[in-house]
């Protein structure tokens, strides 16, 4: 996962996979609607097992389009398993831990929710990312805090590690997050229950992107004019 282009998509899947194979074809189209940095496995409460066939079904889909693959909250299972990355919440093993389970060349992400002390404590234990949310409300999990787009906004201006934005994000709200200073929009329901389909999710998104590029270039220029 790259910072370059400055703002790309971070897909996570449905909570639920119930037909691997299904998935995996709607996972080919999706990928293949427009750019897409990572792909993160969550599936909350499912066994060693089923996430292993998971992550076994979907890599090889991923890594053919150069899209990394994070699985949730396990490092160890991560590194068993030949993962790209882990993404751990603050209940999870801490960066430090992850990190040595896993490697230097692995990707962690952080849980960082609305702290900028969280973020500074990952970044110095040395996250690859970290990510701020919920931005809004959402229904793929209950969200204990809400962050303000003025968050990323400030880590971009003071910090090198990119962020993610992540909570509730569609098409519809993800401009202002983008132009606020998101590195990666972390999405999931507003992907995969888009009523035009999940691909179709992923080409307004992409275009929400670059609108708020565009947007937080001029606002750049505005501020140094």
């Amino acid at each position: 996962m790259t910072t370059t282009p400055d703002c790309r998509l971070y897909l996570i899947t449905p909570p639920a996979l119930d037909d691997l194979a299904v998935f995996g074809r709607t996972l080919a189209e999706t990928l293949d609607a427009g750019d897409v940095a990572a792909l993160q496995i969550r599936l909350k409460g499912a066994s060693d097992d089923v996430i292993a066939a998971a992550v076994d079904v979907v890599t090889p889909i991923a890594h053919s389009r150069d899209v990394a693959v994070i699985l949730n909250d396990r490092p160890d299972l991560a590194a068993k398993l030949g993962c790209d990355g882990v993404h751990v919440g603050q209940d999870d093993p801490p960066c430090r831990e992850a990190r040595r389970i896993m490697g230097k060349d692995a990707m962690i992400g952080v849980t960082c929710h609305d702290s900028r002390h969280l973020a500074m404590e990952a970044a110095e234990a040395g996250a690859d990312y970290v990510a701020f949310g919920a931005f809004f409300e959402t229904t793929t999990k209950e969200a204990s805090t809400r962050a303000e787009p003025e968050l990323l906004t400030i880590w971009q201006e003071s910090m090198e590690i990119p962020c993610v934005a992540i909570g509730g994000i569609t098409a519809e709200n993800a401009e202002g997050l983008v132009a606020a200073g998101a590195d990666f929009l972390a999405v999931s329901s507003g992907v995969w229950t888009h009523p035009e389909g999940p691909a179709a999710a992923v080409r307004e998104l992409n275009a929400a992107i670059a609108r708020g590029l565009a947007l937080r270039v001029r606002t750049d220029s505005q501020a140094s004019g």
